[in-house]
């Protein structure tokens, strides 16, 4: 039986990614860890590839749907009983030009994005009122700090979780609730790994400081240091998980190579 006193976690889009890679890590911690994913065959291959079922809970829900999540919440209540931490991790991207975004295509993108942690912050902070508080961290981006073609619809939302960010952070402090947030530069995702063509990993390393894309358990260890008692005097924080990214403005080789001569 699971010791009531074991600190608990729940990371939304849970199932592969970024999100695998922070349960993966609270889990070697020590924590519980209940991990909810719309993509339902991929959570269930998840949750069997981890094979710690006293110490998991898969959780099938999309965090746009407040009814659905609510019940996500009362599950973790009933398990384990508390909550810690809070990774609000689930995303998804749309990249299309401007004016071919459609309607859709922007409400659907800001429902996951930005609505979806407002819902899932609102439904969990009572459970970790209860033990005292806890800690909750945002996933936003890269592109929430700084504009990029293809991206309106998402960069927009992410930049909109910042601020959301900020302003749980003012009004939870007295629940003695934590919230931060981790802004991930290029990182390699399968996604990206899709999505992303060799002329275009080649411009990335191009502007990064440290000429190489993220990994997915460098993220996780971030996020697992905000939620964790070492950050205990950090809240309303924005982290960016860049490799440098977003301080730089142009880093081509060719400079790289006069600054090291200078």
């Amino acid at each position: 039986m699971a010791d009531k006193d074991e600190k608990v976690a729940l990371v939304t889009g849970a199932a592969r990614g970024i999100g695998l890679a922070a349960a993966k890590r609270f889990l070697a911690d020590g924590w519980r860890v209940a991990l909810l994913d719309i993509e339902v065959e991929t959570l269930r291959t998840t949750m069997t590839t981890l094979a710690k079922p006293n110490a998991t809970l898969a959780l099938e829900c999309d965090v746009s749907d407040a009814r659905a999540v609510a019940n996500a919440i009362a599950k973790v209540g009933e398990r384990f009983g508390r909550l810690d931490a809070l990774v609000n991790n689930a995303g998804i991207a749309i990249f299309k030009p401007l004016l071919e975004t459609t309607q859709d295509d922007w409400n659907r993108v800001l429902a996951v994005n930005l609505s979806g942690p407002f819902i899932c912050t609102q439904a969990a902070a009572p459970l970790m009122r209860e033990h005292g508080g806890g800690a909750i961290v945002n996933i936003t981006s890269i592109s929430g700090l700084r504009a990029s073609t293809l991206r309106t619809a998402y960069g927009t939302s992410k930049a909109g979780l910042a601020h959301l960010t900020k302003q749980f952070a003012v009004e939870l402090a007295t629940l003695g609730i934590r919230v931060n947030a981790v802004a991930p530069g290029p990182v390699d995702t399968a996604m990206a790994k899709a999505v992303h063509t060799p002329a275009i990993r080649a411009d990335y390393h191009d502007t990064i400081p440290l000429n190489r894309y993220g990994l997915e358990e460098e993220l996780a260890e971030a996020i697992f240091f905000l939620c964790s008692d070492r950050a205990s005097y950090i809240t309303g924080q924005v982290l960016a998980v860049d490799g440098g990214f977003e301080a730089t403005g142009i880093g081509l080789p060719t400079l790289r190579g006069e600054g090291r001569n200078g």
